[in-house]
């Protein structure tokens, strides 16, 4: 009865395993630039001495889903999107750069240029500052132009520009913080290709209701591996009485 038992407990968790992905998804609806993580479930044979019969339930990490999300005009000037391919350069805690979808831009109270979730975006020099302005425009390929306080439109002038990177998504690894890596750790270039519309931005593209069949199906999944557990035991139970009998 071991076989039974041990493919029902696997199985029950990497279902659960599983099902935490698709919920991390669920909780990220809302979240700006999110791209939803993919899971999949599949068998493996238990490695290590003896014979060949035990078949370990595996959850694989099925990487990213990087399709865009929709788009919702905002009207403001420090939100933007990404026009298809590409991510925006950011700066993390740690100095390391990473690369985000998320445009919901801000001036924190030093005048540099964040993401929503205070990482610091990255220019042509490392950080971009804003200095003191009485209106500013970001450009499609990046460009923020300021107007000087106290100055007319004419002083209009370029102060950086968002560092835009178009890497192939097969080597972007995500954090645990939402951000994407190069998989070598090593830091992007530039690229004129990708461009920026104002305004707007690109929201989660975490499919709703999938994710809520899904968690359906993950949860009936699991409920099953835990009723062959069950069954097992039963089994068992019987078998040991007629041994018991005999």
């Amino acid at each position: 009865m071991d076989e039974m038992i041990y493919v029902a407990m696997t199985g029950a968790k990497q279902a659960e395993m599983a099902q935490a992905i698709n919920s991390n998804n669920l909780a990220n609806v809302s979240t700006t630039g999110f791209r939803a993580d993919l899971h999949a479930l599949t068998s493996a044979p238990v490695e290590g001495p003896g014979l060949e019969t035990r078949v370990n339930a595996v959850i694989a990490n099925a990487g990213t889903d990087y399709t865009s999300g929709p788009i919702s005009q905002t009207g403001r000037d420090l939100d933007v999107a990404i026009q298809d391919r590409g991510f925006i350069a950011v700066q993390t805690a740690d100095g390391e750069e990473a690369y985000t979808r998320a445009g919901d831009l801000k001036i924190d109270a030093g005048g540099l240029l964040t993401t929503g979730t205070g990482h610091l975006i990255v220019g042509d020099g490392g950080p971009v500052a804003i200095p003191p302005n009485s209106s500013l425009l970001i450009g499609r390929d990046g460009t923020i132009s300021v107007q000087p306080l106290g100055q007319g439109p004419e002083s209009l002038s370029i102060v950086d520009r968002i560092k835009l990177v178009n890497p192939d998504n097969a080597l972007l690894q995500k954090g645990g913080d939402g951000l994407f890596r190069m998989a070598d750790g090593q830091s992007l270039d530039a690229d004129a290709s990708v461009s920026l519309t104002t305004g707007v931005l690109e929201q989660s593209n975490v499919n709703v209701a999938k994710a809520m069949v899904n968690m359906i199906e993950l949860s009936r999944n699991y409920e099953m591996h835990v009723n062959l557990m069950k069954a097992s035991k039963e089994n068992a139970d019987a078998a040991a009485q007629l041994m018991r009998m005999s």
